[in-house]
């Protein structure tokens, strides 16, 4: 079975593999090739794409890059640099993604993995689950957007505590600092994360890739950028097949129906 498969319109990817949920290089060029064709296509297709869901295949969502590999390679700056442009060939089309992306976060979320954690729009972890940036443990400075996305979540000086010192963030923490957005019981973890995709993939497809952009933009331009940048898109969505059903829908008194 393929690591990366349809469910309705969610697009599901199993980004790790093992019972220790070593990152699978593999599967994120999968993953890239198919976040590419997300920015042509129709948002009103049905048959699109509405959500990304990110899984783990064992008991943990991600431990990161395989350090094994990294100690045997015989030149390790070209390697790992290799495997860091690799990296970041996929996650820039995932925080870029015109749709929203859901990970179920059970176990650890370490290095890579957390910086995957951090790329996602929601993220679901189960009360056991651990988060950490590990890198510095290998002696290693992060990848994979960690240094511009955590502290775009936590803030400065705490992405700088969790950074330097190597945290491990436990639940309670990362749902409070804001790198994940929902806890639940661990085994019903997938099963939330799977419900929230199909939830959102059944949303506004269009509306949704707006949100995100704007959000995604807000944190580089001011706030005359952004208000204008706002105008533009509520327009565009007033204008849009998914403002036309919401409004008729509002004026029925029943729920929109966008896919």
């Amino acid at each position: 079975m393929s690591t990366v498969v349809r469910d309705g319109r969610v697009l599901r990817a199993q980004i790790s593999r093992g019972r220790h949920g070593t990152l699978d290089g593999d599967v994120l060029d999968e993953l890239r090739g198919q976040l590419a064709t997300l920015d042509g296509q129709d948002p009103a297709d049905p048959d699109g794409v509405g959500a990304v869901l990110l899984v783990g295949e064992g008991e943990n969502f991600c431990t990161g890059g395989d350090v094994r590999a990294f100690a045997g390679a015989q030149d390790r700056h070209a390697y790992v640099h290799g495997l860091a442009d690799t990296f970041h060939g996929f996650l820039q089309p995932l925080i870029n993604s015109p749709v929203p992306t859901v990970a179920a976060v059970r176990g650890w979320a370490a290095g890579a993995g957390m910086s995957i954690v951090c790329a996602t729009d929601i993220a679901v972890a189960g009360r056991s689950t651990k988060i950490r940036p590990a890198y510095p443990g290998i002696g290693f400075s992060p990848d994979g957007g960690m240094t511009w996305t955590l502290p775009r979540l936590v803030g400065s000086a705490r992405a700088r505590r969790i950074l330097l010192t190597d945290e491990v963030l436990d639940a309670a923490t990362a749902l409070e600092s804001g790198v994940v957005a929902t806890v639940v019981d661990d085994d019903e973890v997938l099963a939330e994360a799977e419900r929230t995709a199909h939830r959102l993939a059944q949303g506004p497809t269009a509306a949704l890739g707006r949100i995100r952009g704007l959000l995604t933009r807000t944190w580089d331009v001011g706030l005359g950028e952004q208000l204008a940048a706002e105008a533009d898109a509520i327009a565009a969505s007033a204008a849009g097949a998914e403002g036309a059903e919401g409004l008729t829908a509002f004026a029925e008194k029943r729920a929109p129906r966008f896919h």
